[in-house]
């Protein structure tokens, strides 16, 4: 391999977006779908304005791979694989614009090793990929308008064509990151923090070119503004309430804010998350001497502040990816940081290259491990399910979830249930009923039986479901399954169970036929579906 230039970083970069492109369509075939992405799926199949969790976008997306692929594991995960090759790419061309080649080399190479970025935003399919992708779409033309080298002084071209077409640029391209995910408005507040903050670049405020963007992202997001209008703004209120405050009265959770900040250590790699946040602080000292690193700056720390200070009050889980717009800007930095020291020599050097040997062989083994282990299985001692015993008592592998449950689609043919079209089907929790749709490949009508179904509510009709009979599928769910589905049915029987077989039986399920679905003797106002059979909304007042 010949040593890294100015002249051949381009050809290295796109050598390395090709080879983790096809390897990610592999893992993106041959793996199942897990929890979140297998209750994406039914959106995909029922193309709407807009969804209650999340924007149209990557349903649309999905929706128009399977025709193109077909109803697989491939099929709906191509997008996510597709756009994120193009967001490497565009990490790329901008670091080289604001730095070097060398430097866009190192960025794509690190955002690649991340654990968080290299499967779960690359492969799953989830609304990060469009998110990320139309993110660097308008950051391209931000930067072209306004850090580039030669913007210094950018009121002298204000008013030229080509300003006026990179505004509009950015209109369409923020319009689609909007589309996305709700993130984008980290992305409207840094740009106007960065514009605020340089004297420099204060002019634009005063230019028509930032509110004509605007104005196209307000028109490109009228399918999700007439949606929520239609729906009592379930999505934004659902969205909003996530960071409010848990339970009646303000209380500080250190072990939520620290579990945080120890998440994101874990989903990037600890290693990766130490000298990208050095570089947060190195963008900052740095903010007013040179205009990248204040571009930098603005677009990375309100994403990540945010949605970890908001975790000393409110439970985000284990959402942890929330801030990863914010991390891939700061790749940026640390592409060059990366430079830098490779270009140092001495001690730096020597570091730094053990590092990054270090990191590609430690996310490499450990995916290639990871991945074979969760589609067979293989890893019994020592592996993720003891890991998970001995923090949590659980006695379930969780990579269990990573496999799809075909098991249930065996029995359901075997039991005629699945050509029987006066039988539905759900369960009491709106990820067991996605892993189980998407088992059945969407062949059933499904129905959460719980006062969060999320956007499953919106997708079925429960009033053409009445009279007919229901499978539930339970995970250990009995005391749920007799107080919020049972009052729906005449009787309701528990049946043998699934076994979930990878290596071997590794999980079971259990099977309850319900009959002849109605109205409950007594209203159920908390759970959506007894709402929608009123004639209510699922959500609202």
């Amino acid at each position: 391999m010949k040593r890294l230039t100015e002249r051949n970083a381009a050809s290295y970069a796109a050598i390395l977006i090709l080879i983790t492109f096809v390897l990610r369509c592999f893992i993106a075939a041959y793996t199942g779908l897990g929890n979140g992405e297998s209750y994406y799926f039914r959106g995909s199949l029922h193309l709407s304005l807009s969804y209650f969790d999340q924007p149209p976008l990557f349903f649309w997306l999905g929706a128009l791979s399977i025709k193109l692929f077909g109803l697989t594991n491939f099929g709906i995960r191509f997008p996510s694989v597709l756009l994120f090759a193009g967001t490497s790419w565009l990490l790329f061309v901008i670091t080289k614009k604001l730095f070097n080649a060398k430097a866009g080399f190192w960025a794509v190479l690190v955002m690649n090793l991340s654990a968080v970025f290299t499967i779960a935003v690359a492969v799953w399919y989830q609304p990060d990929a469009p998110l990320m992708f139309f993110w660097l779409v308008a950051t391209y033309f931000i930067v072209q308008l306004m850090v580039a080298p030669g913007t210094e002084n950018s009121e002298v071209s204000r008013y030229t064509s080509k300003t006026w077409l990179l505004w509009i640029a950015v209109g369409i391209s923020m319009g689609l990151a909007t589309l996305s995910k709700y993130h984008v408005l980290f992305l409207f507040a840094g740009v106007f923090m960065f514009i605020a903050t340089n004297k420099n670049q204060r002019h634009w405020l005063r230019h028509p070119g930032p509110y004509i963007a605007i104005l196209i992202t307000i028109i490109m997001a009228l399918p999700i503004l007439w949606w929520n209008y239609n729906n009592n703004w379930v999505s934004f209120v659902f969205q909003g309430s996530r960071a409010g405050v848990q339970g009646e009265k303000f209380h500080l959770h250190f072990d939520w804010f620290f579990r945080s900040i120890a998440g994101q250590a874990a989903y990037l790699l600890p290693w990766i998350w130490f000298p990208t946040i050095r570089q947060l602080f190195i963008s900052y000292k740095l903010r007013t001497q040179l205009l990248a690193y204040s571009f930098i700056f603005w677009m990375a720390i309100l994403p990540i502040v945010f949605f970890t200070v908001v975790t000393l009050w409110s439970d985000l889980q284990y959402h942890f990816h929330w801030q990863a717009p914010g991390y891939m800007m700061l790749f940026i930095a640390l592409g060059f940081g990366v430079d830098k020291s490779l270009n140092s020599g001495g001690k730096a050097k020597r570091l730094t290259r053990r590092w990054l040997n270090f990191s590609v062989f430690f996310t490499v083994i450990t995916i290639g491990v990871l991945t074979l282990h969760m589609v067979t299985g293989f890893w019994t001692a020592y592996g993720p399910k003891s890991v998970v015993h001995y923090f949590h008592g659980d006695t379930v592998d969780p990579t269990i979830q990573g496999i799809d449950y075909t098991d249930i689609q065996t029995r359901f043919q075997k039991e005629g249930w699945l050509q029987n079209p006066n039988i539905f089907t759900g369960s009491t929790r709106w990820w067991l009923t996605g892993k189980l749709d998407w088992a059945l490949k969407g062949k059933k009508d499904i129905i959460v039986f719980n006062a969060d179904p999320r956007n499953l509510a919106f997708l079925v009709d429960p009033k053409k479901l009445i009279g007919k009979d229901a499978i539930i599928i339970g995970d250990k769910h009995q005391l749920y399954v007799n107080a919020d589905a049972k009052p729906f049915f005449d009787s309701v029987i528990q049946l043998s169970d699934i076994p979930i077989i990878r290596n071997g039986v590794e999980y079971t399920l259990q099977v309850y036929y319900c009959k002849n679905f109605h109205l409950p003797a007594q209203p159920r106002m908390d759970l959506p579906v007894y709402r929608q059979l009123i004639g209510l909304p699922p959500f609202g007042k």
